[in-house]
């Protein structure tokens, strides 16, 4: 490696240490109750989560944005942390979620510092899976859109390893995100696929 290359290194390479470190020694949280919203699994606003992230330093690639591989890193955050937030054990041993797809359009680069939004939303429910839609927007300018997209879950029995029914209680959580608030407004639309 030449020494400019080693110079503009260095620093990443202290913050990613620092970065692990720290990552290191936190402890996870304990589940704590949540407001009426929260505790049927979505935010006020209809959508399952709106889940917020401070873009490390560690996050950045050599052209001083977000690799995009960190997008993915996001979204899965913000759906671990919707999950937890269900009033569920959604990562006991005998089921689990898996991710069997995603995708992801690239809307525009993430540069630091910046804070993150990603919102969950139901796309559809079926029998044994769930696609998930996400958006990651600045978190102080929603109209910024850095990405949109889709993720499927599917649930499995992890013993027989074969799909199972989508647990009553995720089911629930993202029924009720495509109800309507008011009754007389209609109801949200699901995408099909």
């Amino acid at each position: 490696m030449s020494k400019t290359r080693e110079k503009k290194a260095a620093p990443r390479k202290r913050a990613a240490a620092a970065g692990a470190r720290s990552q290191q020694a936190s402890k996870p949280r304990p589940r704590t109750p949540v407001s009426a919203p929260a505790a049927a699994g979505m935010a006020a606003d209809g959508a399952l989560i709106r889940h917020r992230i401070e873009v490390r330093w560690r996050d950045l690639d050599a052209f001083n944005h977000v690799n995009n591989a960190n997008f993915l890193t996001y979204i899965e955050e913000a759906r671990v942390s919707w999950l937890r937030r269900l009033a569920t054990d959604w990562d006991r041993a005998a089921i689990a979620p898996l991710l069997a797809a995603v995708q992801i359009n690239y809307r525009r680069p993430i540069e630091w510092p910046a804070t993150v939004s990603v919102s969950l939303n139901t796309d559809r429910i079926g029998s044994t899976s769930l696609t998930l839609g996400h958006r990651i927007v600045d978190a102080d300018h929603p109209d910024r859109l850095y990405a949109d997209g889709h993720s499927v879950l599917v649930w499995i029995d992890r013993a027989a390893a074969r799909p199972i029914p989508l647990p009553e209680d995720i089911r629930r959580a993202c029924a009720a995100a495509t109800e309507p608030t008011d009754p007389g407004e209609p109801k949200r639309p699901r995408r099909r696929g």
